[in-house]
């Protein structure tokens, strides 16, 4: 019998979301335990709190406590050493009510089979990423975010796999799947295959990037989406943030996906028995598996559901980049060493030779104060905004995450008037072979930052590579300085964000005036920090710590006397 193929499965499905589509506010708890027990699985709950470091204006939270409900079906065949998740967000309004419906329809379903192999746990969680962090911490027993939640009463085996659903309407004209996760961790390629695989075996449309795929790559149209739905993976990838429930399960080496239901106005609309088929298709293929998924690739880029482009093909692009980089680091070497074998050789006249000053050597100690001061910069725009918000609050009509952004802004711009007048403080002799040791420092640190970053994600390692890069290599003291100038502010971390934001709005079809990009600049701003700080999102501190301390020696290059 296929899932809700009789009558009675069908109106108890539509009596869930009958009752689920009534305005929630909070978690039905004690609702979800009674019929999560009807329905014979062990039911657990969970209660968690977090304190925000600043005020979430988007969400409208800042003191957040919550529970979350789950329940786990045993494996009648093994023991319970492996498990699978699927796990629906719940928020404060009822938005995803009918995916806790399916949820429910679908564990009666597989309670009723007896070949499940591993166990299966059907989670709800409140506050939708904030909930799932806290359960997800407590079933691996460790706080990495600083989450205070309760200890979990059950427990199945280690998690080979999980599903997030999210759905707004009770019919679905298409299944668009998300794989971003947490600072650009993308799950196995198998996964992906596996729901593209159901989709088409139950002929429902799915979407990547909210794009449909077009089977006709013969024309210009088929490459002309793919790249533009490339793009749009690249944009969401460099975030690093996580784009749904399963970005933190990628943390924690379980294969996730979240798949989000959209009702739109394609003529063709299915049920949420489609649905549900394709996710019990997916789960009794998942429940086969034998070891985890490691089979295929792990680092890959989407122009499609059914084309990828591997890590052996897009690497060498980033490869290029950064050997631009060790190029001009040589050339800037051999122009020191001939510099020094040529003062030698000056200086070589009969008699007893004196040795050379250090600051006529190669300027080691003028480069002391622009590195000191860079990375104290750097630090201060980490630290700062987030400790200073409540001064700021008591001194200037502002919220706090409003006094966040505000700091950040102050300090980056703080930056540009101070490190280029810091070698003032040190010798100003040999001052063209100093600008060269800087330049030479500021292009090894910006390589290896580079290559680090490329290494974990490669999106934004190419997006700051393909920037930065042309910048560094340009700068240097004497030439059209306004033009450098120019060209440095262009590509600075911050100018670039601004532009990213515009080009994602752009690849969506939905451009935005000068206006719109600045508020949607400032609120990105605030939701990294925050997003640094709740989930543990590594682009905030890449940036502040390491890319822009290293923007500004080549800003201090620019302006070197």
């Amino acid at each position: 019998m296929g899932l809700l193929s009789d009558p009675v499965r069908r109106r108890a499905l539509a009596r869930l979301v009958l009752r689920l589509n009534a305005p929630l506010w909070a978690l039905p708890v004690a609702w979800l335990q009674r019929t999560m027990r009807t329905v014979g699985l062990e039911v657990y709950t969970q209660s968690f709190s977090r304190k925000l470091p600043f005020p979430d204006e988007t969400h409208e939270r800042y003191m957040v406590s919550g529970t979350n409900v789950y329940g786990i079906l045993r494996a009648p065949r093994a023991a319970s050493t492996e498990s699978l998740v699927l796990t629906v967000p719940c928020n404060s309004d009822s938005t995803n009510s009918q995916a806790v419906g399916l949820l429910l329809a679908l564990a009666a379903h597989f309670r009723g089979q007896i070949y499940w192999a591993k166990d299966i746990i059907f989670l709800v969680t409140e506050h939708d990423l904030l909930g799932t962090e806290a359960w997800l911490e407590a079933y691996h027993d460790i706080n990495v975010t600083g989450m205070q939640s309760s200890p979990l009463q059950g427990r199945a085996g280690a998690i080979q796999a999980a599903v997030a659903l999210e759905l707004s309407s009770d019919v679905v004209t298409s299944l668009d799947v998300t794989v971003e996760g947490l600072n650009g961790q993308l799950p196995n390629l198998d996964l992906l295959n596996l729901f593209q695989t159901f989709c088409q075996k139950g002929g429902l449309l799915c979407t990547l990037q909210g794009k449909l795929q077009l089977q006709d790559w013969t024309t210009l149209d088929g490459p002309l989406q793919g790249l533009q739905t490339l793009l749009l993976m690249v944009l969401r990838q460099a975030s690093g943030r996580p784009h749904g429930p399963h970005g933190l399960f990628l943390r924690y080496r379980v294969e996730a996906l979240t798949l989000r239901g959209i009702n739109s106005f394609r003529q063709y609309k299915y049920d949420l028995v489609a649905v549900g088929k394709a996710l019990e298709g997916m789960f009794r293929k998942l429940n086969h598996l034998l070891e985890r998924l490691h089979q295929s690739f792990f680092f890959y880029l989407l122009p499609a559901l059914s084309r990828f482009v591997s890590i052996g093909l897009y690497m060498p692009a980033a490869g290029f980049l950064l050997l631009v980089l060790g190029l001009k680091a040589l050339e800037l070497w051999m122009q020191l060493h001939e510099a020094g074998v040529g003062s030698e050789e000056t200086g070589g006249a009969p008699g007893p030779s004196t040795p050379l000053p250090p600051a006529q050597g190669v300027g080691l100690a003028s480069l002391v104060a622009p590195l000191l001061i860079s990375q104290a910069m750097g630090l201060a725009l980490y630290i700062l905004p987030v400790l200073g918000q409540h001064v700021a609050t008591q001194h200037f009509p502002v919220a706090e995450a409003e006094a966040v952004v505000l700091t950040l802004l102050a300090i980056y711009a703080a930056g540009l008037a101070l490190p280029h007048n810091t070698h003032r403080v040190m010798s100003t002799q040999a001052s063209d072979r100093g600008w060269m040791a800087l330049k030479l420092v500021a292009l090894i640190y910006l390589a290896l930052q580079l290559g680090c970053i490329t290494l974990t994600n490669f999106s934004l390692g190419f997006l700051l590579a393909a920037t930065m890069v042309p910048a560094a290599a340009l700068t240097r003291p004497n030439g059209p300085r306004p033009l450098y100038a120019a060209l440095l502010v262009l590509t600075s971390p911050a100018a670039m964000l601004l532009g990213s934001l515009f080009l994602w709005r752009e690849l969506q079809e939905a451009p935005l005036s000068l206006a719109e990009g600045w508020q949607l600049f400032l609120v990105a701003l605030a939701q990294g920090v925050l997003e640094h700080h709740t989930y543990g999102a590594l682009l905030f501190p890449l940036l502040s710590l390491g890319l822009y301390p290293c923007w500004l020696l080549f800003w201090n290059v620019l302006f070197w006397k």
